[in-house]
């Protein structure tokens, strides 16, 4: 049967997608100007919050990029915002545009020594709570010294090279042969029941570790973007943001990790997944033929790789430079000591994460919506109105509220510019100042996990190459969320209520920290 034009250009609209998610994007724009035009702007920026967040959990129908790409460009049209805004946008968080263009591609050509590693990792810990204490235990104190998402990158990295191996042989092929490990049919009953039991447990640690990004992620200035800029409002350095954070932040550290015990010990919420013997069986072999193939060429690019993970760290930690410029710098040293250099080689690397970084563009146009509609201003005016205590749970609560729904990095940036405005007008304290901004800090960091458009790293899982592999969608990952998001939020909000005057007090008595005027927000404590 011929198709007409229309039916081509139809068939050819969002591609494989299916035909009701395509007549719900088109029905999402015929839907915007009416309500922008003839209803509310205010109403009508609520709505396209909600669609873009649908196009996210709708990632494995089809890639959020294109339908949500739609709506923003409809909204750009219509005047929801401008270009010029959503540039600015893009420029006001082109550290994390840089990450994500160089530091993942930099962890692609250290995912030999990574995998060597967490393989060694993997085949040690035969206990699937002690491994998946060690995964959330490693992935916080990695995140708290580097960046969430280069943290989740590595974890990507491991995953996709554990299922890489399995489904290889699994589909009859051997270890050195090419393969795609996106199809299933080459693989039959005994091994599509192991296959499936292996997602289920690779799918335990993604969850874990993301959940461990976010753990560390809010301890320190470097864990997440956020971060850095309440420090800078605040005029915090390193071990001051630490000391500040550590009342909230190490409770809720020990209640993750007591979490992650309890779900994998009473198989909650999809976890308790074990490691297939046949599955382990198959990663020993791969280690033995590996260490066997090993070159002398093969350890020095090991170690070379090693050198560089130091320097990375090093690096991070000590922020000598912008987290992108750090991760150019490892593409650069990774691919020297590797002997990769040609030009398609280099190609692949970037394969990963230039979709992402597009998505990401899309979603900072979606944050200029929310600025120029004002969408969260009747919040910040409401939690405004709280003193005392209430205010900071207030301040905690409404953060992490808008961060299921939005993004961390500019909940925390929109109200720590708030509260920094009513300091310098002198409607709050020092005092309540830097108590607010511990607040706004783990209010965003520590509820946020609920979602995958909460934080960059979780949206970044959501939308990677191993997701659809897995079988991690955005429900599973909200569903297995979900003990965290109660535990974390609680204890969080918890120690917000009934520590943070209390270790403030105790800090100005030790010294510790000091008393900043409003005028030196803009520049760092000093000790």
């Amino acid at each position: 049967m011929q198709l007409s034009m229309t039916q081509a250009f139809y068939k050819n609209f969002l591609g494989h997608a299916p035909n009701w998610y395509k007549q719900v994007i088109v029905g999402f724009l015929v839907l915007n100007p009416l309500l922008f035009f003839f209803v509310n702007p205010y109403l009508a920026g609520w709505v396209l919050v909600l669609e873009f967040i649908f196009t996210l959990a709708m990632a494995l129908k089809c890639y959020p990029l294109q339908p949500g790409g739609l709506l923003l460009i409809e909204a750009l049209i219509i005047g929801m915002t401008s270009p010029d805004h959503m540039f600015h946008e893009i420029k006001t968080n082109i550290s994390v545009v840089l990450l994500l263009v160089f530091m993942v591609a930099g962890i692609y050509f250290m995912k030999e020594l990574l995998l060597y590693l967490f393989t060694k990792l993997l085949l040690k810990v035969r206990n699937k709570r002690a491994l998946s204490l060690a995964f959330i235990a490693a992935s916080a104190f990695l995140s708290a010294f580097l960046d969430a998402l280069t943290v989740i990158a590595v974890i990507i990295a491991v995953g996709m090279g554990f299922y890489g191996i399995y489904h290889k042989v699994a589909s009859g092929k051997d270890f050195h042969h090419d393969h795609d490990h996106s199809s299933d049919d080459d693989v039959h009953q005994p091994s599509r029941n192991d296959l499936d039991d292996f997602r289920a447990f690779l799918r335990n640690l993604m969850m874990h570790a993301a959940v461990g990004t976010a753990l560390g992620g809010v301890m320190t200035m470097v864990g997440e973007p956020q971060n850095l800029i309440i420090a800078e409002k605040a005029g915090w350095d390193f071990s001051e943001f630490f000391i500040r954070m550590a009342p909230v932040s190490i409770p809720v550290f020990f209640a993750g990790l007591l979490t992650a015990y309890m779900v994998e010990k009473l198989k909650w919420f999809s976890y308790g997944a074990k490691l297939p013997e046949v599955v382990r069986e198959i990663l020993v072999d791969y280690n033995d033929h590996m260490d066997k193939e090993r070159t002398k060429r093969d350890n020095a690019r090991l170690i070379a790789q090693a050198l560089i993970g130091i320097w990375l760290i090093i690096g991070l930690a000590g922020h000598f430079a912008e987290v992108g410029l750090i991760g150019l710098s490892v593409i650069v040293l990774a691919t020297t000591m590797s002997g990769v250099i040609e030009e398609h080689s280099l190609g692949k690397a970037f394969e990963e994460a230039l979709p992402f970084t597009a998505l990401l563009c899309i979603f900072f146009g979606v944050v200029a919506v929310i600025i120029d509609q004002s969408l969260f201003k009747p919040v910040i005016d409401w939690v405004l109105t709280y003193e005392g205590k209430t205010q900071l749970v207030m301040f905690y609560l409404a953060n992490g509220a808008l961060s299921m729904v939005s993004d961390n990095v500019f909940v925390g940036s929109v109200y720590i510019t708030e509260v920094t405005t009513a300091l310098k007008e002198g409607q709050i304290t020092r005092d309540q100042f830097d108590m607010l901004a511990v607040a706004i800090n783990t209010g965003t960091n520590l509820p946020s996990v609920a979602t995958p458009n909460g934080q960059a790293a979780f949206l970044f899982l959501l939308t990677s190459a191993i997701a659809p592999l897995l079988r991690l969608s955005y429900g599973t990952m909200v569903y297995m969320a979900l003990p965290y998001t109660i535990v974390l939020t609680i204890v969080g909000l918890l120690m917000t209520y009934f520590s943070l005057y209390e270790s403030t007090d105790w800090l100005y008595q030790m010294h510790w920290i000091e008393h900043h005027s409003a005028s030196e927000l803009s520049q760092p404590a000093e000790h």
